[in-house]
């Protein structure tokens, strides 16, 4: 028999969801996504269960996202499935928000796109020395999803625009800066801290204290004006701008970097990011980045991202509009869209 891809197990009074997938670096699947859900739920009132733990199996990724190919070949036979994958992705994603036990999540590894959306809703976030964290949807014609929209803009300044514009890719020192990371603790420490867990989850606050080490200096520090600076403009034409008057080294990389994403979805992320922003309701963020999922996940920018970046790896995609001035207003709107009464989003 095959290996369940999410392995549930209470543990004491600990309640345990280990991603296990690690051939694929932990993708999430819609079956993952069910088996947490159901887990969360029959826990919630469960007053044997103190707190929850999420971890994965392997060394190289907590979780790198959502399952691409999936996604793609539910595109090809009119994208159904790949519509309900986000609907109940953010159905999670939204009852970790509220839920009203500790979660503890381990992103020892890659951490991206559907990975964010299972680690920045907990309230104990653990990054280690080889964590790597990023939002990369836009260099595939997609968006920074599963919340995004309400943890990016509330970055220090305009970081979170430079994350979702961008992908940059952040290690651990970058991460407990931000707040991303509440704690930061040695991947050689972990087995220790989940057995600690194990024998009083309830003392995950002196646990983590006990654990944690100086991650050192992140690079990013040393672009913190720039990226307020450059990245704080209210339109992508206006941040293009700036950083094309900036000149420096850093400024001209970044350029480059978004000369690379598909221009729609630059777009529809830093309208995403600025409307969240005067969000009070993570439940109305995720509302709308179900219109958002909805509409890109069946363009043309996601299957030729697909194929340029995951299928054929030739990484050159040729995008549709391919420059920032033929994203027009009215795409954008028709994006943003509400949705047939029937397909709108709501909570569990």
């Amino acid at each position: 028999m095959s290996e369940p891809e999410v392995v549930i197990q209470v543990e004491g009074a600990l309640g345990r969801l280990t991603l296990n997938r690690p051939q694929a670096l932990g993708a999430l699947t819609a079956g993952m996504v069910r088996l947490i859900t159901d887990a969360l739920l029959s826990w919630r009132d469960d007053d044997a269960v103190k707190a929850l733990l999420i971890d994965h199996a392997g060394e190289r990724g907590f979780c790198a996202g959502g399952d691409i190919r999936y996604l793609a070949d539910s595109v090809a036979v009119g994208g159904e499935a790949a519509r309900r994958f986000f609907f109940t992705e953010y159905q999670l994603n939204h009852l970790m928000k509220v839920y009203p036990k500790p979660i503890i999540t381990v992103m020892d590894g890659i951490t991206m796109g559907g990975g964010v959306g299972i680690t920045l809703p907990a309230r104990y976030r653990v990054a280690t020395e080889r964590t790597t964290f990023a939002m990369p949807e836009t260099g595939i014609g997609l968006f920074p999803d599963v919340g995004g929209g309400w943890f990016l803009p509330r970055l220090h300044g305009a970081t979170g625009v430079w994350m979702a514009l961008t992908g940059a890719r952040l290690k651990a020192a970058g991460c407990e800066i931000l707040g991303i990371a509440t704690d930061v603790v040695p991947s050689a420490s972990l087995p220790d801290l989940k057995a600690r867990l194990v024998a009083d989850p309830e003392a995950v606050e002196t646990v983590l204290t006990e654990l944690e080490v100086d991650p050192g200096r992140s690079q990013m520090i040393e672009h913190h004006d720039h990226i307020d600076r450059l990245f704080g403009g209210a339109t992508l034409e206006a941040i293009v701008a700036a950083l094309a008057a900036d000149g420096s080294d850093w400024a001209t990389a970044q350029l480059t970097i978004l000369s690379a994403k598909s221009p729609l979805s630059l777009k529809v992320a830093l309208r995403q990011l600025k409307s969240g922003a005067a969000m009070t309701d993570f439940a109305q963020v995720m509302a709308m980045e179900n219109r958002i999922a909805a509409r890109l996940v069946m363009g043309r920018d996601f299957s030729e991202g697909v194929r340029a970046v995951i299928v054929e790896k030739d990484n050159a995609p040729v995008w549709s509009p391919d420059t920032l001035e033929g994203v027009t207003d009215a795409m954008l709107d028709a994006v943003f869209a509400p949705l047939a009464a029937n397909e709108e989003w709501t909570p569990l």
